[in-house]
């Protein structure tokens, strides 16, 4: 059952013979899905085909779902390959139910756990995307090779393997229940060293094409003299064929995450980016990546989300700073100033979802907690 923190009172200040009240800011509520284990990756869709979204995440080897409302917990999967740091949802074999795909960093692997017709009851079957990928951190879906249907992304971090310092996309086979494994297009071939983090996607240069970029954190764990910067990858009219890297912006220590996003209303594609390993979030105004900042300080802002959190029409930010243990999102005023507003404090997260989970018709905040063991919702007041 959640757990919920109550709202602030609203504060009365009474001055004689007048009374005047006070209104406290409204808060964002903190709901508890579930607890003690290390989480590192959440996801939320409707899983049980009520209409409402679930939540699946993933804690070492246990792969679990919890059913909207009351996010009562079922174990859908347990299996020792099953250690995911980075999942994905959608429709893999079009019947009408959404599947989960889940990426283990390394030796890497991918996973995509087919829905059962009764996914409470029913085993979810697994089935391979790939293992041939190394240091897989990031796994993103969009339609890459426009065909109508959707592909997946995934970074190949590690400077060892078959496709080191690499990023790759995958196409859904035509018989994904009967294939070995998906359809594999490296699109930056060993040009994307550094320990590469999460992917964002998104037409860059208005030519119709997807493109791709990321975060590569650097720091002692990579190769010496690789890493620290944010790129993005130009997408040829043959998407199977390599792509164009370039570089956004290097000196960017520990980069993680990169969203592109028209932030300032002026047609353009400008990026969203967080150093997520470092400290601080940014954003790179087009053409020339001319840097802003949103917030210098929060510290290993390591999860982000660039989506518009309060309806007004333009992009803002949500993160939670895993060293500052601080829930944060940023609001836009539709010409790239921000505004830090705080949503919860002594929380952790790796990953972060915005998701109208209530159903109320406003987004709110999903969170896989890392260090504070647990799986939360923000619920948006």
């Amino acid at each position: 059952m959640p757990v919920l923190t109550s709202r602030l009172p609203v504060g009365f200040l009474l001055f004689l013979p007048v009374a005047v009240t006070c209104a406290t800011p409204p808060t964002w509520t903190k709901h508890i899905v579930h607890e003690g284990t290390h989480t590192v990756t959440a996801v939320a869709a409707d899983f049980t085909g009520d209409g409402r979204p679930d939540i699946i995440s993933n804690s070492n080897t246990k792969t679990r779902l919890f059913v909207n409302p009351d996010w009562q917990e079922h174990i859908i999967a347990e299996n020792s390959d099953h250690s995911f740091i980075h999942s994905e949802v959608f429709d893999v074999d079009q019947d009408g139910d959404n599947d989960y795909i889940g990426a283990r960093y390394s030796p890497g692997l991918i996973l995509w756990l087919e829905q059962p017709a009764n996914p409470l009851q029913d085993p979810w079957k697994a089935r391979l995307v790939d293992d041939q990928v190394n240091g897989i951190h990031g796994v993103i879906r969009a339609d890459i090779n426009g065909d109508g249907r959707m592909n997946l992304l995934a970074t190949s971090a590690q400077p060892t393997g078959i496709f080191p310092n690499s990023l790759a996309w995958f196409r859904v086979p035509e018989t994904p229940h009967q294939a070995q494994h998906w359809d594999r297009s490296i699109f930056a071939q060993g040009d994307a060293p550094g320990l590469t983090h999460y992917l964002g996607v998104g037409d860059v240069n208005g030519d119709g094409l997807p493109d791709a970029a990321t975060g590569a954190k650097g720091g002692p764990s990579a190769v010496a003299g690789t890493g620290n910067y944010f790129a993005w990858w130009e997408a040829p009219s043959d998407p199977t064929q390599a792509w164009k890297k370039h570089l956004i912006a290097d000196d960017q220590p520990g980069a993680t995450n990169i969203h592109p996003a028209d932030v300032n209303g002026d047609g353009q594609t400008d990026f969203i980016a967080a150093r997520g390993h470092g400290r601080g979030i940014v954003w790179f105004e087009a053409p020339t990546w001319r840097e802003h900042t949103i917030h210098p300080t929060l510290k290993e802002p390591h999860c982000l989300v660039a989506v518009d959190m309060d309806a007004d029409g333009d992009i803002d930010a949500a993160t939670c700073g895993y060293g500052d243990q601080l829930v944060v999102w940023f609001e836009n005023d539709a010409s790239g100033q921000f505004k830090t507003h705080i949503i919860g404090r002594d929380q952790e997260s790796y990953d972060i979802r915005a998701v109208d989970l209530d159903m109320d018709g406003d987004l709110d905040i999903l969170i896989a907690g890392r260090g504070s063991n647990n799986v939360v919702w923000y619920e948006h007041p």
